[in-house]
């Protein structure tokens, strides 16, 4: 009786390689990328949908345990518009930044303190006791003073929304230093009339990452990346240098401006790269920082070599994360 012909083990198909080979193609930027300080925007619409929300909060702790120094930064604006419409008190922006009255002030510290930030410490701790809770106005982690943007030609005034004057990062650097996440939201206090202001979240993580020396800052947006010759175009722009991105700004929609804006001094300040991600994929930081093709846009301080050429950008309406 003949006995069956089984293959040698080294012939049979081994199913889980193909996780081996995603793991082998990470192995560089995890070295690259240890120890570092990354500064993460969170936003969009990454921020209420359930899937995005879970996803991101794995991203983030993936990156502490894979040796990486994670810092989150977020603003809150879908879930403070709800907020202000059940309160009676409308939504209005101006320069991709929300118009924040005194009333409406109140509406969003408590949203973005008592319920974004808590929901979201919530999800990454679920991971183990990570995540720390802390907002601009602790320990002075964000100093700002009142913001008057110019609008054709004339200061504005759109009420309590900070211009970001200083930034305190002994506190987040405890944290980081004790295996924490610091989890900030965008508000800061104003040494100037002892205010409480609202600061755009896109501008905060900036000046964070910079203060912090980050290695990257990575903001999540609703959006691809910046798209070349946008609407004519959905061809998104992979790297550009700082001038580049400079002689851009002009063209850009609004909703994008303060996000550019924020990656353009993250690079002038110290910062190696920041990227505009789509938060509209799960999973989105882990395939920017860990695959060979990432997605997104990539700034880089000028003098990097790019891959790839820029020329004429813009990027779709959006309304910001003005919180």
């Amino acid at each position: 009786m003949s006995r069956p012909i089984t293959k040698p083990s080294s012939m049979r198909k081994h199913t889980a390689l193909p996780k081996a080979r995603i793991l082998v193609e990470a192995l560089p930027w995890l070295t690259r990328h240890h120890g570092k300080t990354v500064v993460i925007k969170f936003g969009g619409n990454a921020m209420v949908n359930d899937e995005l929300k879970a996803a991101f909060a794995q991203d983030v702790v993936f990156l502490r345990h894979a040796g990486l120094r994670p810092v989150v930064v977020h603003g809150g604006g879908p879930q403070i518009s709800a907020a202000l419409d059940r309160h009676g008190i409308a939504s209005e922006f101006k320069a991709g930044l929300r118009v924040t009255s005194e009333d409406a002030m109140d509406v969003v510290r408590m949203v973005l303190v008592g319920q974004v930030q808590r929901e979201l410490v919530g999800l990454l701790n679920q991971h183990g006791p990570l995540a720390v809770g802390i907002t601009g106005e602790d320990a002075h982690t964000i100093t700002a003073t009142k913001h008057r943007p110019e609008i054709d030609g004339q200061l504005v005034d759109i009420g309590r929304v900070g211009e970001i004057t200083e930034i305190d990062t002994g506190a987040i650097e405890a944290l980081l230093a004790d295996g924490r996440i610091p989890v900030v939201s965008s508000i800061a206090r104003s040494q100037d009339d002892g205010h409480v202001y609202n600061v755009n979240a896109d501008t905060a993580a900036a000046a964070l990452a910079a203060a912090l020396g980050a290695e990257t800052l990575m903001v999540l947006t609703d959006v691809e990346g910046l798209y070349e010759d946008w609407p004519h175009s959905d061809e998104v722009i992979s790297r550009l240098t700082a001038a580049q991105l400079e002689r851009l700004l002009p063209e850009l929609s609004s909703g994008m401006v303060p996000k550019m804006e924020g990656c353009l001094h993250a690079v002038r300040n110290g910062v190696s790269t920041a990227r505009v991600i789509d938060g509209r994929v799960q999973h989105s930081i882990l395939l920017e920082i860990f695959t060979d093709d990432g997605i997104g846009t990539m700034v880089v301080p000028d003098g990097h070599s790019l891959d790839d050429g820029a020329s004429d950008a813009s990027g779709p309406g959006d309304k910001g994360d003005a919180a």
